[in-house]
């Protein structure tokens, strides 16, 4: 697709930090580890020449308290690639304290350069204690999550930013009351996911939330939800005047897309669609990348879950998807992936195509008993909450 901006995207500016293109990597539970991070960023910069960062690319979330008491799942997560330029992490909490310490810890002692905060999560056993998704309808327990946590980050000259839904359901909208206390609170900007918890991933994305939630404050807006094609993002910025896009399930199987991204925001025509070959050559990429960060066979394991993504729509036999799906070596994976056609074009049929989770609108979000009586104070057992969630 070779649509473009009339003219090219500002910067996106977070306190000290400027990303010359407003593309940001959404943290994804298992998925954007430091070796898919720097796959996307490679793909980015191919994009952008030498402009750097090209983009913000976050870690998958970590919980505030597994931080603080030094979980040593929760530290393994905090790697970083020499060459990201922000360290961005997404932190998960429900407890200001906690959220304050954890900020604190990410910015003083692991070099973290940009905190964003998640208010977005749908899964059930996070909303069942009252996080992720379903918090920002308790204002004031918001006000004070995003208060601790900015003053914390600010000690260091880190900016914090946060990412939410449209609200619970359509009786218990939140996003535009969450972008006011953000706002208020020293938030550097904020993501909306077009979506309410109820709906999860399915349906289409509201972006006329995100235009409302755009005219309703004055920190950038991040809009997210539905971009699966690089005219997607900018039909977004352009229906919605957000100050960028944040991409999630789009980019799976495919991290080529941050250049076709970069390319767009910057007002140049995308590359080709990648052949056979060129999927193959990026699918070999990542392995080598996991290989580093984990070791071959733990590394070619992860890698796994990526397969149907990569190849998805492409005329692959049975036998080899199998094959690829079992992995345990970089040498079994070039057996696989030799016996491949590389000329083999880019299946167009897949282009806008959800990829990802998807799963059906819920009729009842489960939250905690009480939860929606009243906008202020909760009976939530903070330090319960967090072990909730702290599983993944």
């Amino acid at each position: 697709m070779s649509q473009t901006l009339t003219t090219p995207a500002r910067p996106l500016h977070l306190g000290p930090t400027e990303v010359p293109v407003p593309v940001v990597l959404a943290p994804m539970a298992g998925i954007t580890n430091v070796a898919y991070r720097r796959l996307c960023r490679e793909q980015a910069e191919r994009g952008a020449g030498d402009l750097r960062p090209a983009g913000l690319f976050v870690c998958e979330m970590i919980t505030s308290r597994g931080l603080v008491e030094r979980d040593p799942k929760t530290l393994s997560m905090l790697g970083f690639d020499p060459g990201e330029k922000v360290r961005s992490v997404q932190l998960y909490g429900v407890d200001p304290h906690y959220m304050g310490q954890a900020a604190n810890i990410l910015c003083g002692e692991f070099g973290v350069t940009h905190v964003d905060l998640n208010f977005g999560c749908p899964v059930p056993k996070v909303t069942r204690k009252g996080g992720g998704g379903v918090l920002p309808w308790k204002r004031d327990l918001l006000r004070a999550i995003l208060t601790a946590t900015v003053k914390a980050a600010g000690r260091h000259g880190v900016p914090v930013t946060c990412k939410t839904r449209m609200g619970i359901d359509e009786d218990h909208l939140t996003y535009l009351d969450a972008g006011r206390i953000a706002q208020e609170s020293g938030v550097s900007a904020i993501a909306l996911h077009g979506r309410t918890v109820a709906q999860s991933y399915s349906g289409t994305a509201r972006w006329d939330a995100i235009a409302r939630l755009v005219e309703a404050v004055d920190i950038p807006v991040l809009g997210n939800g539905d971009i699966w094609e690089a005219a997607d993002a900018l039909r977004m910025v352009e229906q919605t005047g957000a100050a960028g896009v944040v991409v999630g399930r789009g980019c799976l199987g495919r991290p080529w897309l941050f250049s076709d991204l970069t390319r767009a925001f910057l007002g140049e025509p995308s590359t080709a669609l990648p052949t056979l070959g060129e999927v193959a050559a990026t699918v070999r990429r990542h392995a080598e990348l996991l290989a580093e960060m984990m070791g071959e066979e733990r590394g070619l394991r992860d890698l796994r879950k990526h397969m149907a993504w990569y190849f998805k729509g492409f005329p692959v036999g049975g036998e080899v998807r199998r094959g690829l799906a079992t992995v345990s070596s970089l040498a079994d994976l070039d057996a696989q992936l030799d016996q491949l056609d590389p000329t083999a074009p880019f299946p167009v049929s897949e282009l806008g195509a959800p990829r990802g989770r998807r799963g059906n609108p819920r009729s009842k979000v489960v939250v905690p008993q009480g939860w929606l009586d009243d906008t202020c104070g909760t009976d939530l057992d903070l330090a319960d909450a967090e072990d909730d969630v702290s599983g993944g």
